[in-house]
């Protein structure tokens, strides 16, 4: 039995939805992009002076505050503030940086200055820019760049613990306790949950009833780990984007192409030769029909964690950004009309943006568990197919 408390749920879904607006205080996530973009030509050198120098409007600062926050970065920059003397402070955190170059470098991340500086590790150099990491020759010299303003600079292989990296263990070492202590509690009250598993117990029945047993059929149970996985592990990771925090680990597109990826092979080398049989010899259809469709099909077990991949991405960035577009407006109108407007506004759209971070996360683990389902379909005769 599961206990309501509505009330509960009430406030700490408002709480929730006012976090998103906090986050117009944090900083811009990455710097690097603006305080590192010095050349090494006379003409170069003297653009990014001039760069610098020319004051931003707000329209620009806005729109630059919200590229950098949907890119990753090497540590939590909470917020900051300028002094009266034009300094600024940062307050948040760093991360490691692991870096193969001749050899394992690892230092903090605080070593950059929010890549203002050069950062040091076993006598080798190394300068963010446009949030890479490139190596260069001293403390004082800055990334190459060609006409073109790409860097030139020797890339160091990358294993840091970025901020999407931190926040994806952070979301399996919380889904591994939770889930963890749900299981002992069935153990210890007979089949009963007990704390937070009474909150999780039915989202568990549901995606277990009413998406795997009548999308996969009598084989459901051994798939029923991963989609559990990666139901929990879209939503908690949608739901901390939402916080001051400053994530997007959900609308990076390298995180949701390996989530799609792994649905794929799972779908690939689980299949059952019926499925494979319906993709390169489709029963009940002319043998010229047959080798037409033959590479449609197999195009189309392609074309499917494509657009897995495309659609939690789009949905999760489009969100991000309209989001923060609007909290923005505030501080362009600069009047209580229209920054009340905004400000409700966006409180609308963080209740709805709480909405989709479920939403996203089911329909991710519906269609995954669509095509494990067509994966194991059983045979049906060509007579049967008109039936």
């Amino acid at each position: 039995m599961v206990i309501s408390k509505k009330p509960l749920q009430i406030i700490a879904a408002t709480l929730i939805a006012f976090l998103p607006l906090i986050s117009i205080a944090n900083p811009s996530q990455d710097s690097t992009a603006v305080h590192v973009e010095a050349a090494h030509t006379t003409k170069a050198a003297a653009t990014h002076e001039e760069h610098a120098e020319t004051p931003k409007d707000l329209k620009t600062e806005i729109k630059e505050y919200i590229n950098h926050h949907l890119l990753d970065s090497y540590d939590f920059n909470l917020f900051s503030w300028k002094d009266d003397a034009g300094k600024e402070h940062h307050i948040g955190f760093p991360l490691p940086v692991i870096v193969w170059d001749n050899g394992l470098n690892v230092f903090s991340s605080s070593k950059f200055h929010h890549g203002e500086e050069a950062a040091e590790s076993n006598g080798n150099y190394y300068r963010l820019y446009h949030n890479k990491i490139y190596k260069i020759g001293g403390a004082d010299e800055q990334v190459k760049l060609d006409e073109h303003h790409h860097a030139t600079n020797a890339k160091p292989l990358d294993f840091s613990i970025t901020k999407s990296v931190f926040m994806m263990l952070l979301v399996g070492v919380i889904m591994f306790f939770l889930f963890t202590n749900l299981a002992k509690s069935y153990a210890k009250n007979g089949g009963i949950a007990k704390g937070a598993g009474r909150f999780f117990e039915p989202i568990i029945l549901y995606i277990r009833d009413d998406i795997a047993i009548p999308n996969i059929g009598k084989n459901y149970k051994k798939y029923m780990s991963y989609l559990l996985t990666i139901f929990f592990f879209i939503w908690f990771l949608n739901m901390f984007g939402l916080t001051p925090l400053g994530v997007n680990v959900t609308g990076n597109i390298a995180v949701t192409a390996c989530l799609a990826i792994i649905t794929y092979l799972i779908t690939t080398f689980t299949a059952n030769k019926n499925y494979w049989g319906h993709i390169f010899w489709m029963p009940g259809v002319p043998t010229p029909m047959k080798i037409i469709l033959a590479p449609i099909e197999l195009l189309g077990t392609i074309i499917k964690p494509f657009s897995l991949m495309i659609r939690l991405y789009a949905n999760i960035v489009a969100g991000h950004v309209v989001l923060m577009s609007i909290i923005g407006l505030m501080f362009i109108f600069k009047n209580w009309l229209g920054s009340s407007l905004s400000f409700f506004l966006a409180f609308a759209l963080s209740l709805l943006e709480i909405l989709v971070a479920a939403l996203q996360a089911y329909i991710f683990t519906m269609l995954s568990a669509l095509y494990f389902g067509a994966g194991n379909e059983e045979h049906h005769h060509e007579g049967d197919e008109h039936h």
